[in-house]
């Protein structure tokens, strides 16, 4: 024990050399309460419960008072046999209120004044609150995933979980490439990252590949631990936390080219080509489907058209899961509203929603939160569902929303009980398995509305069973109020309540003038 008390002798001398005055009666006087050596902890990370402080030391009384930023704790003065303080220890509750944000705290002891010149203030110890520990990063997937060698440059876009804004205190998110095991390079990451999309740059002279065989690249997001709060002077070690994630692989193709299969299948982008991209009302934002790793993706293009200086042009994934992963099959036809906020897409996965979607391409709308600040969380809904069970059984292709993104039209399509199978071509298209009764519905989601219940509302239906309209289906396209919409179909048997008609096979039905 003759070491413990020697080294808190030490400590304690070291503190009253260092203690600054104090104000008291309006004059400067030095401390003359008890003397603290140190704190246990000394640290705690922001957002933790309640927890017992010890304050260690020499001088204290029983009616020792620990204060935490100059407010009094609930303090416990531990006594001998005698019931005489021990003097060199008090613990102190500090509530979880005073350790929910990062920060340094300023711990001091107020003994009872004895008297002219004796304020009864110890000397001030730091306590330090980190923040939470930063996140292990999941990477999900990158885009593109291959490259000729000599390519130039272009941005890489990754898809995961736990990514960090470069406003983060840690720095955010690093992007790490190496090849085959090569000595590693960290890409540039482009501003506006989230924490499941980051955009970095492939600069040309990574993409070196000089024999006749591909070459891989391993990609890797690397979260740096949390850092130490501002002020921070001892026991700043950060909150911890981070790491790097599982790699993804990147394939660096002979100057040549890339065999066949290694990038996106040509079938697909030709698909996707024909499709038309949806565009905000003021220009700034344009969805559009592109391939992403032989899936068919939707993509948000923010081109701050308009916008503020500060805004960075910038490209979202928008047909992903709840864990930031890409969606699992295809996804198309996007619709957006006129700010730009909602977007409304058909797609197969089955990994968009928590709860289970029906099988088949279904219609899920997204809100992207554009203009929304940061408040405002993105979240994908299911509308292709109808509580009568109308739509069991159906597929659901080509939505068309509303300007304030309340209502999406969608045509609903039962596959034909034909024996004769549709074509390979027909699986392919925009429409798959189409040759059955096509019927267009309208969902109102109630987005914007008080005292509303989310509905479903059928407005016409279009029985078939040949193949003569099947390789193209037209979709309804909504007015902007949604009191309108207008649909193809020369031979339908029309539901709502009037209709117009346009052309031989073209109407304009009435929907709801009440809207």
């Amino acid at each position: 024990m003759k070491w413990y008390w020697a080294a808190l002798a030490v400590a304690l001398m070291t503190s009253f050399a260092v203690a600054g005055c104090n104000d008291y009666g309006n004059t400067f006087q030095n401390n003359t309460g008890a003397g603290l050596a140190f704190l246990s902890p000394a640290q705690m990370s922001a957002g933790s419960g309640d927890f017992t402080l010890t304050v260690n030391g020499q001088g204290f009384v029983l009616k020792t008072v620990v204060q935490w930023n100059g407010k009094p704790l609930a303090t416990t003065v531990p006594v001998d046999s005698t019931g005489a303080a021990l003097g060199n220890i008090v613990t102190a509750t500090v509530p979880a209120a005073l350790v929910a944000k990062p920060g340094v705290a300023t711990i001091i002891t107020v003994n009872p004044a004895t008297g002219a010149g004796q304020n009864g203030l110890s000397n001030p110890l730091a306590f330090t609150i980190n923040p939470p520990p930063n996140p292990l990063p999941g990477l999900t997937s990158i885009s593109p995933a291959s490259a000729a060698a000599g390519s130039a440059s272009f941005t890489l876009m990754l898809n995961g979980s736990g990514f960090l804004p470069s406003t983060d205190p840690s720095g955010g998110s690093q992007v790490n490439w190496s090849v085959s095991g090569g000595a590693q390079r960290k890409l540039t990451v482009l501003s506006g990252a989230t924490s499941s999309q980051i955009q970095a740059t492939v600069t040309s002279d990574l993409l070196v590949n000089a024999g006749s065989t591909n070459l891989t690249a391993s990609v890797t997001v690397f979260n740096p631990p949390s850092a130490a709060p501002a002020g921070c002077t001892t026991a700043c070690t950060g909150g911890g936390g981070g790491g790097s994630s599982a790699p993804a692989t990147f394939t660096i193709c002979p100057s040549s080219g890339c065999p066949p299969g290694t990038a996106a299948s040509t079938s697909a982008a030709a698909l996707v080509a024909e499709e038309t991209p949806a565009l905000s009302l003021d220009g700034r934002y344009v969805a559009y489907t592109a391939v992403q790793n032989d899936h068919a993706q939707i993509f948000l293009r923010d081109t701050c058209e308009g916008a503020a200086t500060a805004c960075q042009s910038h490209t979202t994934l928008l047909s992903v899961a709840a864990d930031g992963s890409a969606a699992n099959d295809d996804s198309r036809m996007p619709s957006m509203s006129a700010d730009g906020r909602y977007v409304a897409f058909s797609s197969a996965a089955t990994n968009l929603v928590v709860e289970n979607a029906p099988p088949g391409r279904q219609i899920y709308l997204l809100d992207t939160c554009a203009g929304a600040g940061d408040s405002c969380k993105p979240s994908t809904h299911l509308i292709s569902i109808d509580a009568n069970g109308a739509l069991v059984g159906t597929e659901s292709i080509l939505p068309s929303v509303s300007a304030l993104g309340r209502f999406v039209a969608f045509l609903a399509v039962t596959p034909s009980q034909s024996p004769n199978p549709p074509t390979a071509q027909l699986k392919a298209s925009a429409s798959g398995t189409n040759s059955g009764y096509r019927q267009v519905f309208i969902r109102d989601t109630c987005i914007g509305a008080t005292n509303c219940v989310p509905k479903t509302t059928r407005i016409s239906l279009q029985p078939s069973d040949g193949t003569g309209m099947a390789s193209k289906p037209a979709g309804p396209a909504l007015s902007s109020n949604a009191k309108r919409v207008a649909m193809v179909g020369a031979n339908a048997a029309i539901l709502f309540t009037r209709s117009v008609a346009v052309d031989d096979r073209v109407f304009l039905a009435i929907t709801d003038e009440q809207r």
